[in-house]
């Protein structure tokens, strides 16, 4: 049974993953706009954007049914929910009693689902081409993701996230060369569940370039405050799970505050070089065809495979 402070803490990685959210998506966007020679918009600008849209009003076709109205706020919640699971500066999340790392992945697939059925319900040419490429993508990423789950749950014995965490904070990566495969399909397995280049290309509403846009361009107001949000969360997590499975340095075993204080800096740290090396990337490199993708989510799925060799060998 959690204590009193396991759960309080618990919380407390949940509010740093809700509030520092939006943060990942501003610095991202900062460094592209670096990288392109723009001044670009302050970091702060995506809080400045939801706070925006929750105070404007919504849109509705009147071609949607239910379906287009509630995914919003399933979206939110099954996301929010899954970073409940997710330890952030301490090794141990109560929460993970009753979720793992399989539930994230079922979590994420969940919203995926409802917002693929949103951009159908419209009945919009640019929903309904959102929508087919991302089921195409998505049910070729699902094998790279469940390979690379299988990498790391046979090396530390466990996909629950605490003890994941718990056995990578006092096991060097090196000692295990599998994971190097995994942390490579783990990357780009990333690049696909956030939409990012070369999948996809947050920036743009051209029709040749959208997937995820695609799927969210009708909404307005509060259900797209929800969505992005949504969007900035998963990509926080996607970017913990990497963090604090494949360079646990520093993550806090103890409820020490001074351990908890650097465990919580050198997480921020950790994310934001991922978020900064990601945006790097995606200004150096231009949108893939769209039948070229299958060919990027094979390296994942042949690294996994790699990793898995190396384990029984």
């Amino acid at each position: 049974m959690p204590s009193i402070p396991d759960i309080v803490v618990g919380i407390l990685q949940f509010l740093v993953i809700m509030a520092l959210s939006p943060l990942m998506t501003g610095i991202m966007r900062k460094t592209k706009a670096k990288t392109q020679k723009r001044m670009g918009a302050s970091v702060l600008q995506p809080y400045y954007d939801i706070v925006k849209l929750l105070r404007k009003d919504e849109i509705v076709s009147d071609q949607s049914s239910w379906i287009f109205r509630f995914t919003p706020w399933i979206n939110f919640v099954a996301i929010a929910t899954a970073a409940f699971f997710i330890p952030v500066f301490f090794a141990h999340s109560p929460f993970g009693l009753v979720g793992d790392l399989l539930l994230v992945i079922g979590l994420f697939a969940l919203a995926r689902f409802f917002t693929m059925l949103a951009g159908l319900d419209v009945s919009s040419m640019f929903g309904g081409l959102g929508s087919s490429r991302e089921m195409m993508i998505s049910a070729l990423l699902e094998p790279a993701i469940f390979l690379a789950i299988f990498v790391i749950a046979i090396t530390y014995g466990a996909t629950n996230l605490s003890a994941l965490v718990e056995t990578a904070s006092v096991s060097p990566l090196l000692s295990h060369p599998q994971l190097i495969f995994a942390a490579i399909a783990m990357f780009v397995i990333v690049l696909g569940e956030t939409g990012r280049l070369p999948f996809g290309n947050h920036a743009t509403h051209l029709e040749l370039t959208m997937m995820h846009e695609a799927m969210v361009l009708e909404y307005s107001g509060k259900s797209l405050a929800l969505i992005d949000w949504s969007q900035s969360i998963k990509q926080i997590i996607l970017f913990a799970l990497i963090a604090n499975i494949f360079v646990p340095w520093g993550i806090s075993s103890s409820l020490s505050p001074v351990a908890l204080g650097v465990g919580f800096l050198l997480f921020v740290i950790k994310v934001s070089t991922f978020a900064v090396g990601i945006a790097f990337l995606e200004a150096s490199i231009a949108k893939w065809r769209l039948f070229r993708l299958p060919d990027l989510i094979s390296v994942a799925i042949a690294s996994s495979m790699i990793g898995l060799v190396f384990y029984y060998l």
